[in-house]
């Protein structure tokens, strides 16, 4: 037993002076950090594992006792915690930019990148060769640390590269991870972000994986899933459960500290701070290096203990790097060369088909189970019915199966084998919807084939539903993802005419609901049924049909019995209605089980105003006017702008083209206004917009 930890063994700490707590509790802090770098960053153990637990008890007891001087890094910290509801957002101060993908996988990637420094840099074609850092692409979750005078504050996702996700509980758990930055604390940096990539070994995820099997849990697919998957658990404890681990790579704000002339200097760095920094590194000059140290990390990449799915390689030049700069998302002294995607050889057992969330119909390949980039695949998409022509897969042919990083397996192509059998006959996509019966319709041009049942096919229906109840569609406010979830899997909704037969105990015996809850969502359904015809046209969610299609199609016709039969001819003849467009309504309201449903939904009582006939738009000051609203406008929304300019007989169009009339321009308006100066148009701002508004009123 340690000296001076009588009693605390067990939980019942013998009273000590609180300075003396305090020093014990500092110097138990440092010893099991210590501990904890040599086991999970070096693997070299220094303690035998009950004489840590044994510390790790102590400590525990210490700060029970005294709970006002646990340490902010304190190792007890690193597990528990309460499971959140959702993760917070996180600007990133430095943006957590992309790394541009160097296609070409052979040693002609190395020499393409190595070109477009030189002649950025402008350097003259008898300088020194540029020299770079060569590193391991990781394949797990880009993460980002921020330490606020030594202390770890705050972790977070790499999201889209400006927003991320406050993980900061989770990555705690991850004993790579140093809670606090060792050093002396005059060179400790007052903020310091360090970039990096959160993963999985290989052999901790098998390990992991038959402890939950042998708990009858579900095991993780692979280490990427794993690693991206722990870290945005909403509950700490799940993820201190995971064989997690970290590699440094990079920073992002930093402040109080002088940044070394290299990149190589700033890995070391991080490694002196106390950051596992992974050694298949090299400094190394020119494109011919660049490429041997892809081929060598090739050659070693199945013996790694870790998934990597290329090399980057990264100026080393500080300077070089800012006088180089950046893309609009992308560094311009980095490239991630990859290697090929893994393949292998299997065989087609069956061709089936799967109906997406859009109605799209897939054809899959069931294939004979092989291991192929990371995990064993059993199913391949084949895209869509040209794709399955063109490489003219067939039940029972030989394939080669490629896979690359997290990307949905897929046959590279069929490999007709000596003593194969007969070929069977060619692959033909079903005509009706395996689903729901409905038609199967190919818009003209397109690739895609898709169920034309959008308000009936049960693989469409949670699509469908949210549609329907959205603001801008029947404003069913209440109706979100997980009621529309528990309603279609307890079998009470199958289509949108559903919503108005639910009763007030099937809702309130819902989880999570509550019969306060259940009396909102049933009037708000209630106060749906007085709609417009517009808004319940773009309910019904008909392919290609927007909110500005749908107002077209409501003010054109007037009355929902002359839209369900028009022709092609008269659709064509609504404004901005082409030929893609039409064949969608008139396929959609061809359907007799989309009828049915819309018959269903008036007999409920769903009803709106109508006219008979066609009517020109209503007069007003910006009659037959074409207006297009880009960027943010100083007073008036976007929907506000749109109302106005209708109500003035002008028409808000969502597209700029030859037709438009005039562009209203507000604050970082992008692509819309460029095209717009491009062709000539018309530019106003929103003064100039209510000025002519205000020609109705005079």
């Amino acid at each position: 037993m340690l000296p001076g930890n009588d009693g605390l063994l067990s939980g019942t700490p013998t009273r000590m002076d609180a300075a003396d707590a305090g020093q014990r509790m500092a110097a138990l802090c440092r010893e099991l950090a210590a501990h904890d770098r040599a086991y999970y960053e070096l693997d070299a153990p220094t303690i035998a594992d009950a004489d840590y637990d044994a510390l790790f008890r102590e400590l525990q007891a210490l700060e029970a006792a005294y709970p006002e001087l646990r340490a902010v890094d304190s190792p007890t910290r690193r597990v528990g915690g309460r499971a959140l509801e959702a993760f917070a957002q996180v600007a990133h101060s430095v943006p957590m930019r992309s790394i541009q993908t160097e296609t070409n996988t052979d040693a002609s990637g190395a020499a393409s990148f190595d070109a477009r420094v030189r002649k950025e840099l402008e350097l003259a074609e008898d300088a020194p060769p540029v020299e770079y850092v060569a590193e391991l692409k990781f394949d797990g979750l880009a993460v980002s640390l921020r330490y606020e005078q030594g202390i770890l504050t705050q972790g977070a996702t790499r999201g889209d590269g400006a927003i991320g996700e406050d993980v900061t509980q989770n990555l705690k758990t991850v004993r790579d991870i140093p809670l606090r930055l060792q050093g002396d604390a005059d060179k400790i940096p007052s903020v310091l972000e360090v970039r990096g990539e959160a993963y999985m070994r290989r052999d901790d995820l098998a390990r992991h994986n038959e402890r939950a099997r042998a708990r009858g849990e579900k095991p993780l697919v692979n280490p990427r899933n794993g690693a991206a998957g722990s870290i945005r658990q909403l509950d700490p404890r799940i993820a201190g459960q995971r064989p997690l681990k970290f590699f440094a790579y990079g920073i992002g704000t930093v402040a109080g500290w002088d940044l070394p002339a290299t990149h190589a200097e700033l890995l070391a760095a991080l490694a002196d701070f106390g950051f596992p920094v992974c050694e298949h590194r090299a400094v190394v000059q020119g494109a011919e290096a660049l490429a041997a140290f892809h081929a060598r990390m090739g050659s070693l990449r199945p013996r790694l203990p870790f998934d990597i799915d290329g090399v980057v390689y990264k100026v080393n030049s500080l300077e070089y790097q800012r006088r180089l700069g950046f893309r609009t998302r992308e560094p311009r002294w980095a490239v991630a060369h990859k290697y090929p995607p893994e393949e292998a050889r299997t065989k087609v057992e069956a061709i089936d088909v799967q109906v997406g969330r859009t109605g799209a119909i897939t054809p899959v390949a069931r294939l004979t189970p092989v291991f192929v980039g990371g995990v064993t695949v059993t199913n391949a998409t084949l895209h869509n019915e040209d794709e399955v022509r063109r490489k003219d897969v067939r039940v029972g042919d030989t394939v080669i199966v490629r896979r690359a990083g997290d990307v949905i397996p897929e046959i590279a192509r069929v490999t007709l084998e000596d003593g194969d059998a007969p070929r069977n006959p060619p692959f033909e996509l079903p005509r009706i919807c395996p689903e729901c019966g409905s038609r199967v319709v190919r818009e003209e041009g397109g690739a895609i084939v898709r169920c034309s049942g959008n308000l009936v096919c049960p693989a469409q229906v949670k699509g469908a539903l949210l549609h329907f109840a959205s603001r801008r569609a029947m404003d069913i406010e209440g109706l979100g993802d997980k009621l529309v979830e528990q309603l279609v899997e307890t079998g009470l909704v199958k289509t949108p005419a559903d919503l108005y037969a639910l009763t007030l105990p099937q809702l309130a015996a819902l989880a999570r609901m509550g019969e306060k809850s259940a009396e909102n969502l049933l009037a708000a359904i209630e106060k749906s049924k007085a709609a417009s015809l517009s808004r319940f046209i773009f309910a019904l969610g008909a392919r290609n049909v927007g909110e500005t299609t749908a107002r077209d199609l409501a003010r054109h016709f007037g009355n929902l019995a002359a839209l369900m039969t028009a022709e092609m001819n008269a659709l064509l003849k609504v404004p901005d209605v082409g030929p893609v467009v039409a064949e969608s309504v008139r396929d959609f309201f061809a359907e007799p089980h989309n009828r049915e449903v819309i018959r269903r939904l008036i007999e409920a009582g769903v009803t709106w105003e109508e006219r008979e006939g066609p009517s020109a738009a209503p007069p007003g000051p910006l009659s037959g006017k074409v207006f297009v609203l880009t960027g943010t406008l100083p007073t008036l929304s976007r929907d506000a702008a749109r109302i106005r300019i209708e109500a003035a007989g002008g028409k808000a169009s969502g597209s700029v083209s030859k037709k438009t009339d005039y562009v209203v321009a507000g604050n970082e308006a992008g692509s819309k206004l460029a095209k717009a100066l491009e062709l000539g148009l018309t530019v106003i701002d929103e003064a100039a917009l209510i000025a002519m508004l205000e020609q109705d009123d005079a």
